[in-house]
C-alpha cells in the first residue's frame, strides 16, 4: 500500500538519500538551506526555548507534595521599655526551624504532575509542527527564488527579441516593406516586456529577501532542489498517514488528555489534606535580662521541640472548588473540539496539497507540450513572415506566447515543489529526522525534560543560553542578479 510506502520511506530515511544529492560545485543546495534554517532560523530556536520553560512545569507541580524546610530569624533590641516591667529583656534573637510533610492532598500533586508531563508531550509534538513549518517556509523561499530567475532570465531574453524584431521592423520600414502601424506594434510589445521584466525583477527581489529572513543567508547560486520521493498515489492513503503521523493532531490529542487530569486537580480541592510538621526553637537574650532581687534569673537561652500531624478538612469555601470544576471541564470541551478542529484543518491541508501537487504536475507536463509547440510555431511565423504571408504582430503573439508558456513551466515546477513538501510535511513526514540533514546534530527535546524531573535542588540552573540565530540586518540588500546555472 501506498500508505506503508510513505510511512517506510520516512522511517528509513529514503528522503534522507535523495536530499544528499548535491549537484558538484553547488554553491547552495536546498539541504544546506535546510541545515542553516535548522540551527539558526529564530522561530524555530524560540520554540525550543518555550519548550525549555514547559519542560519545568513537572518540578513546579511536584514541589508542593515534596518535604519543604525553613528557617526564621528575629532579632529585636528594645529601646524603650514600659515602666512596671519586673523582668527586662533589652535585647533578643529568637530563631525556629520549621519542617513541613505532605502525607496525603486528594490526589491533587499526583494529577497535576500527570497533566503538567501531558503538556511537555504536546509540547514536543507543537515543536515537530514548528519544524515542518519552518521547513516548509524554506522550502518555498528556496523555489520562489529559483522561480523568479527563471522568470526574469525568460523576460530578459524575451527583450532581447523583442528589440531584435522591432529593429528589423524599423529597417523594413525604410524600404516600405511594412507599415508605421507593425513599427508601433513592435514598439508598443518591447515597452510591455519592459514593464514585465520589472515587474519579474522586483519579485525576484521579494523572493531573496524571504529567502534571508528563513535560511539568515543571502541565496547564493541556487541549484535544482533534488526530487521528493514516497509521495502517496491516493490522497486517502495520505490522509491516513496524517491523522496518524500529523504533529499538530498529536499535540491537541495529549492537550486533550492534560485536561483531564486538570478536572482531577481541581477535584481534589474538596478533599482533605494531611501533613506532618516539626518545628525547633530557640531563643537567646545574650544574658541581657534585668530580674528584680527576689526573683529567679532568666536563662540565657530557651530551646523547644514540637512534632505532630496537622489535618484540614474543608467544610464550606464559597463555591470556589465547584466553579474551578466547571471551569477545569469547560477547559475540557474546548481542548476537544479544538482536537476535532485540528484534524479537520489537517484533512483540508493535506487533501488541498495533493490536488495542488497532482494539478500542478499536469500543469508542467501541459506547459512542456506547450513550449515544444510554441518554439516550432515561432520558427514558422519568423520564415512565413520573411516571405510576407505573415505580419509583424503574428510574430510577436508567438513570441508572447512561448515566453508565456516558459513562465507557465517554471511557476508550475515551484508549485509542484512547494505542494508536494507540504503534502509531506502534513503527514508528520518532513522534520530533521526524516531528513537527516549533513552537518546536523539533531536537538534532543527529551533531554531537558529527563533534566527537570529529575532535580529536587533549589540551586540548580543552568547557564545563560546563548543567542542561537542570526541577524541578517547587516546582509546586503538584495538586487535582481542572477547566480547560477540558467534555468531550463
Amino acid at each position: 500500500m501506498t500508505s506503508l510506502k510513505v510511512l517506510a520511506w520516512s522511517r528509513a530515511g529514503a528522503m534522507t538519500a535523495a536530499l544528499a544529492l548535491a549537484v558538484p560545485g553547488a554553491a547552495e543546495t536546498l539541504p544546506g538551506a535546510l541545515a542553516k534554517a535548522y540551527r539558526t532560523n529564530p522561530t524555530l530556536n524560540a520554540a525550543r526555548s518555550n519548550q525549555l520553560a514547559n519542560d519545568e512545569n513537572v518540578p513546579i507541580q511536584r514541589a508542593a507534595g515534596l518535604p519543604s524546610a525553613n528557617v526564621t530569624s528575629t532579632f529585636n533590641e528594645n529601646l524603650l521599655i514600659p515602666p512596671g516591667q519586673f523582668v527586662v529583656i533589652p535585647r533578643q534573637l529568637q530563631s525556629q526551624a520549621q519542617i513541613n510533610v505532605p502525607l496525603y492532598n486528594g490526589g491533587r500533586i499526583k494529577n497535576a504532575v500527570r497533566a503538567a508531563n501531558g503538556r511537555i508531550a504536546a509540547g514536543e509534538e507543537q515543536l515537530r509542527a514548528t519544524e515542518a513549518s519552518v521547513f516548509s517556509q524554506v522550502v518555498a523561499a528556496y523555489s520562489d527564488v529559483l522561480r523568479d530567475m527563471a522568470i526574469v532570465e525568460f523576460n530578459r531574453a524575451n527583450i532581447r527579441n523583442l528589440d531584435v524584431t522591432l529593429r528589423q521592423s524599423r529597417d523594413r520600414f525604410e524600404v516600405g516593406d511594412v507599415t508605421r502601424t507593425d513599427v508601433a506594434q513592435a514598439e508598443a510589445r518591447l515597452a510591455q516586456a519592459r514593464g514585465d521584466l520589472a515587474n519579474a525583477e522586483s519579485n525576484l527581489i521579494a523572493s531573496k529577501e524571504r529567502y534571508i529572513q528563513q535560511v539568515g543567508e543571502a541565496p547564493d547560486a541556487l541549484t535544482p532542489p533534488p526530487p521528493l520521493p514516497g509521495l502517496p498515489e491516493q490522497v486517502e492513503d495520505a490522509v491516513a498517514i496524517a491523522i496518524r503521523e500529523n504533529p499538530d493532531i498529536a499535540a491537541a490529542l495529549r492537550n486533550l488528555e492534560a485536561t483531564g487530569y486538570d478536572v482531577k486537580t481541581v477535584r481534589a480541592g474538596r478533599l482533605p489534606t494531611v501533613s506532618a510538621f516539626g518545628t525547633l526553637s530557640r531563643s537567646d537574650n545574650f544574658g541581657s535580662a534585668v530580674v528584680p532581687p527576689g526573683f529567679p534569673a532568666q536563662p540565657t537561652s530557651q530551646t523547644s521541640g514540637v512534632l505532630g500531624l496537622q489535618l484540614n478538612l474543608p467544610i464550606y469555601q464559597g463555591g470556589l472548588p465547584a466553579a474551578q470544576i466547571r471551569q477545569a471541564q469547560a477547559r475540557q470541551s474546548e481542548a476537544l473540539e479544538n482536537q476535532i478542529g485540528t484534524e479537520r484543518q489537517v484533512v483540508q491541508t493535506v487533501r488541498a496539497a495533493f490536488a495542488s501537487w497532482k494539478a500542478s504536475v499536469s500543469v508542467i507536463a501541459a506547459a512542456d507540450a506547450a513550449i515544444s509547440a510554441n518554439s516550432l510555431s515561432l520558427e514558422g511565423v519568423r520564415a512565413e513572415n520573411g516571405v510576407g504571408t505573415r505580419t509583424i504582430i503574428e510574430v510577436l503573439n508567438a513570441e508572447q506566447e512561448l515566453n508565456n508558456a516558459r513562465v507557465l513551466l517554471a511557476t508550475a515546477r515551484r508549485n509542484a515543489y512547494v505542494a508536494a513538501f507540504t503534502l509531506i510535511a502534513a503527514m508528520g513526514n518532513a522534520e530533521a529526522r526524516d531528513l537527516s540533514l549533513d552537518g546536523v546534530t539533531l536537538y534532543d527535546v527529551k533531554r531537558n525534560a529527563r533534566l527537570a524531573r529529575g532535580s529536587y535542588f533549589d540551586w540548580s540552573g543552568r547557564p545563560v543560553p546563548p543567542q542561537r540565530s542570526t541577524r541578517t540586518v547587516n546582509t546586503p540588500a538584495q538586487d535582481a542578479s542572477i547566480q547560477g546555472p540558467p534555468q531550463p
